[in-house]
């Protein structure tokens, strides 16, 4: 009976969770993140603002909760993503497709409101970000392993080690993002990603 009872409570916590997490982020792109408050999230998902505070210590705790598990399945989604190619298939066209899908779900998926954020709570480090510049985090490998993989196919140079490689591709993504960022929305975030990968790639394409 007594475990019945804690794994109620378990699902039912998970449940106020998921139901907080849901409402936020309606009310962040309804209104913008500094427009909702905690009581306005608290209120459209119907707990208390104690309850609120049982989850999350304040609504930048929440976004980057939001961001660290949505960042987390779409690493996933990428690795998947990769599948779809043809075996054959170039690397460096690989990339640059991979790019321009990360470009889509930055800009359109997440926005340039929550964006704007989370770079500001990374800057200030009031809240743990570390899932963003995690090198464990899946899209390092992901990229490790297409670089990787153009390399054995002999379009890559093999000087440099793919996991620096990856590295760098990781970081030119979230430079631009910034850029965006600070310039929006006069900065066409995808088109100038992909003149940059292009002038990446060609650096560590064999001549």
């Amino acid at each position: 009976m007594k475990d019945k009872k804690i794994n109620g409570r378990t699902i039912k916590a998970a449940e106020t969770k998921n139901k907080i997490y849901q409402c936020a982020v309606q009310l962040f792109r309804e209104y913008g993140f500094d427009q909702v408050s905690v009581d306005s999230i608290a209120e459209k998902a119907g707990i208390s603002k104690g309850a609120f505070y049982v989850h999350f210590d304040s609504k930048d705790a929440l976004l980057a909760s939001i961001i660290e598990e949505y960042v987390n399945e779409l690493d996933m989604n990428y690795q998947m993503y990769l599948k779809s190619f043809p075996s054959d298939a170039a690397a460096s066209y690989i990339l640059i497709s991979l790019v321009e899908k990360i470009v889509d779900n930055i800009a359109c998926d997440i926005g340039y409101d929550l964006i704007k954020i989370a770079y500001r709570i990374q800057i200030d480090r009031t809240i743990n970000t570390g899932i963003l510049l995690n090198h464990d985090r899946e899209l390092y490998k992901t990229f490790s392993i297409l670089v990787d993989r153009g390399m054995r196919q002999g379009e890559f140079k093999t000087e440099i080690p793919a996991e620096t490689i990856a590295d760098h591709l990781v970081m030119a993504i979230r430079g631009f993002t910034y850029e965006w960022c600070i310039r929006y929305p006069d900065f066409d975030l995808k088109n100038q990603l992909h003149q940059h990968f292009e002038i990446l790639l060609s650096g560590i394409k064999r001549q």
